[in-house]
């Protein structure tokens, strides 16, 4: 611990000596051309864990939430536009991407100790995972839906009659719903919602609907 101690120490001191041999000037654009470096290098290294090939890397991830995806209007649709695994689970502010890439780094550790890397891990996992992706888009007011979805592009007389009836009632009062609150299983698997907290569930109105009890 000592040895620790006086490293930190010399380091220091080195750090904090001025310079006698090179000029203010050079030093200034010393750094400032590493600071552009260190940008770019960590940018980069950022947007590529947005990617869908790091996000399907791991076996957990390919065999579980993405094959699921495959089979759901937002893989495959006739506009041909696809979203993405960091369309919806990373928004594209700059602070909140941060925040969100920090929350993440949790699930790195999940991946080494192979919590879910089984089919059977995966499905004891899925509820508690499935509600702090909910709780998230909750808490956002369903931010990454949003950045692609709008209600004022929304062309209710092209919907079926009963979106339309729900997105006009319910989609105004933010303060209340969101995106997530109904559209939970939209590009994956539900849980096994038997016996789940009301709160977790639809708004009463559609349960019976969705097949929610």
């Amino acid at each position: 611990m000592q040895r620790i101690k006086n490293f930190f120490r010399r380091f220091w001191a080195i750090a904090n000596r001025p310079s006698t041999h090179l000029s203010v000037g050079f030093l200034t654009l010393g750094g400032f051309l590493g600071g552009v470096l260190f940008w770019g290098g960590f940018n980069t290294a950022l947007e590529y864990t947005n990617t869908e090939e790091f996000c399907i890397s791991c076996h957990e991830m390919a065999a579980n939430p993405y094959e699921e995806l495959t089979r759901t209007v937002h893989f495959t649709n006739r506009s041909g536009v696809r979203a993405a695994c960091s369309d919806c689970h990373v928004p594209h502010e700059w602070t909140h991407k941060i925040a969100r890439k920090m929350q993440a780094s949790k699930e790195v550790w999940g991946h080494i100790f192979g919590t879910i890397d089984t089919r059977e891990k995966f499905e004891e996992h899925r509820l508690h995972m499935a509600k702090l992706e909910w709780a998230r888009l909750k808490s956002n007011d369903s931010l990454e839906c949003r950045n692609c979805h709008s209600e004022v592009a929304m062309d209710f007389t092209r919907q079926s009659p009963r979106a339309a009836d729900f997105h006009q009632r319910f989609l105004v009062q933010a303060e209340v719903y969101t995106c997530i609150d109904c559209h939970k299983g939209i590009a994956h698997q539900l849980p096994d919602m038997t016996g789940i907290d009301p709160g977790w569930l639809p708004p009463e109105e559609l349960r019976q609907e969705v097949g929610l009890q």
